[in-house]
């Protein structure tokens, strides 16, 4: 007897970009191999620029193993999705397919104004990554790289303290008989504690400090009484930074600004740390060194603020990153039959907080404010599309 015959209808592969960096000025990649395997297990296709992945050590064979596809520029930047860390140029965002989606940081793109109105040409639906919340809340992203930025801040200050020739010579940790080094952390959160268990293992003395005083206590219940915790009173605050041999700011509920006047007591080869998510707006009087784009700290005479010091350890970055894009591609696939942008995002509610650009429109109040520009309502655009 005839039987019904299933029908398969042919479904493109959701192609995922990744284009090299420009002019090696960000090190780290979004992707590592073993994130690519386990995308290409789950249907995506994943192109490569050819030694994209030169920054982490990892060569295009490893890619090819994993099943990526090694391509040019051009091609990766004609994919469904393209993931990057560092901005694009403009000629860049207009090889791109219109509609398509991006993936990156949100400082990548703040107060870029050529590049954000080749987002909106474009119609380019750009998603900043630190922004991305899950289900309690809790931004995955940015939070793995404040954890990542305090540890690192430990090792390049710990470094450069040790160099016998742009530092001072000395070991962070004191020996007996010698009194250690002095860590002040402004901020309690993720990054300060990352920054305080390693500065504190090594034998230095930390102190922290936040006027939230319920995250300073919990920061101290975690931390324990190996380390200073004090709320930001003014001298208290100026008697720590005159002593401290390493300064580390990161992110607070309520930034604070560090003035001439209290730099001007620092010590002088003091190494101050800015991991905070708009590097500079702590210490406005010094000049930023983006560790990110392989400038040397001990270039120069005088005190610098040290921004992006997860740059410094590019590999480490990629894989943690990477294992944050596994979980969101995860959603992403499951809306990926909703057949628009508008309706996957509609289905990711935490992704909304992070879409900065949608439909040729600047969503992001703060990104939107940072060029001169009007807000769109994207929650507007969403009801609509």
């Amino acid at each position: 007897m005839e039987q019904p015959c299933g029908v398969c209808m042919g479904k493109r592969a959701l192609s995922i970009g990744l284009p090299s960096n420009i002019d090696a000025e960000e090190r780290r990649f979004p992707l590592t191999p073993e994130a690519v395997a386990v995308l290409v297990d789950k249907g995506l296709c994943v192109r490569i620029q050819a030694g994209a992945a030169a920054p982490i050590h990892y060569s295009d064979d490893d890619y090819l193993r994993a099943g990526a596809e090694i391509t040019s520029r051009d091609e990766t930047l004609q994919c469904d999705i393209v993931a990057g860390m560092p901005a694009l140029r403009e000629s860049d965002i207009r090889t791109m397919r219109k509609g398509s989606m991006l993936l990156t940081l949100y400082n990548s793109y703040s107060g870029n104004v050529k590049a954000l109105q080749a987002l909106s040409d474009r119609s380019v639906t750009s998603i900043a990554l630190d922004l991305v919340e899950d289900g309690g809340r809790n931004r995955p992203f940015a939070d793995i790289l404040q954890e990542i930025d305090g540890r690192a801040a430990i090792a390049v200050a710990s470094a450069l303290q040790a160099d016998p020739i742009q530092g001072k010579g000395i070991l962070m940790g004191g020996v007996a008989g010698i009194v250690p080094c002095e860590i002040t952390i402004l901020g309690s959160g993720i990054a300060a504690c990352a920054a305080a268990r390693s500065a504190s293992g090594l034998g230095a003395t930390v102190r922290v400090f936040d006027n939230d005083v319920y995250r300073l206590r919990s920061a101290m219940r975690e931390l324990g009484s190996t380390v200073i915790g004090s709320a930001l009173h003014p001298h208290v605050l100026e008697g720590a930074l005159r002593s401290a041999d390493v300064v580390i700011a990161t992110p607070m509920r309520h930034t604070v600004v560090i003035g001439t006047d209290l730099v001007g007591v620092m010590k002088r080869k003091v190494i101050v740390v800015d991991a905070t998510m708009v590097h500079g707006q702590v210490f406005p009087s010094l000049p930023v060194v983006d560790l990110g784009r392989g400038c040397n700290p001990s270039d120069g005479d005088g005190r610098k603020c040290l921004c992006n010091v997860s740059g410094r350890v590019p590999r480490t970055a990629a894989m943690a990153v990477s294992n944050a894009l596994v979980t969101l591609f995860d959603d992403i696939i499951a809306g990926a039959g909703t057949g628009s942008a508008a309706g996957l995002i509609r289905m990711l509610p935490g992704v909304q907080p992070a879409v900065f650009s949608f439909m040729g429109k600047i969503v992001n109040a703060q990104m939107a404010s940072s060029i001169g520009t009007r807000c769109a309502d994207l929650s507007l655009y969403l009801s609509l599309s």
